[in-house]
């Protein structure tokens, strides 16, 4: 289901959607894609790499912030993204849950217990084209929240533990010293 109010949209899925892993430290960091980068999600569209980058350099020249909701709620603030950037795989996010926010509590709870970690994006297009098949190419796009969600419209848009993305980040910076050495 796609709704849309003011040129927003919020992408929801149907129930039954493959379950994913959630890890979570103690001081309530969550990690993980937001968005992948040529993978089509249940409503057919597929985000085009560099699509985020213009919209979040506008925002930070703005001095705004990308929100954390709680299920695509506006009135569900529940965290703050402490990092969002675009890598080769797609929208990379990291942030801290507020358990002092009794909804983010909740949340924390749900997370622990592998219950919801889904991870959503609320977004404008801004530049879009469609393919022969009816796919829409999201090519630039202002992005107005990521929220924790039960149901991601993007089955592979997933929440990680930071430990598991610094493992990440220490296999892709050994790879890169691996390859500098070997062409020496």
């Amino acid at each position: 289901m796609i709704a849309k109010d003011y040129g927003l949209e919020l992408k929801y899925c149907a129930p039954g959607g493959q379950a994913g892993n959630l890890f979570l430290e103690a001081d309530h960091r969550i990690t993980g894609y937001a968005s992948l980068f040529g993978c089509p999600d249940q409503g057919g569209d597929v985000v085009c790499a560099g699509a985020y980058q213009r919209g979040l350099a506008r925002l930070e020249a703005e001095g705004g912030r990308v929100k954390m909701l709680w299920q695509h709620d506006p009135a569900q603030p529940i965290g703050v993204w402490d990092e969002i950037r675009e890598d080769a795989h797609g929208l990379f996010v990291r942030g801290r849950l507020l358990p002092e926010v009794a909804r983010a509590g909740e949340a924390l709870s749900l997370i622990k217990a592998g219950a919801i970690d889904g991870l959503s994006i609320g977004y404008k297009v801004r530049r879009a084209t469609k393919t022969a098949q009816g796919q829409r190419l999201l090519e630039e796009l202002e992005l107005w929240e990521v929220s924790v969600v039960t149901f991601p419209m993007l089955r592979e848009a997933r929440v990680a533990a930071k430990a598991a993305c610094e493992m990440e980040d220490l296999a892709q910076a050994l790879q890169a010293t691996a390859t500098r050495l070997a062409d020496r």
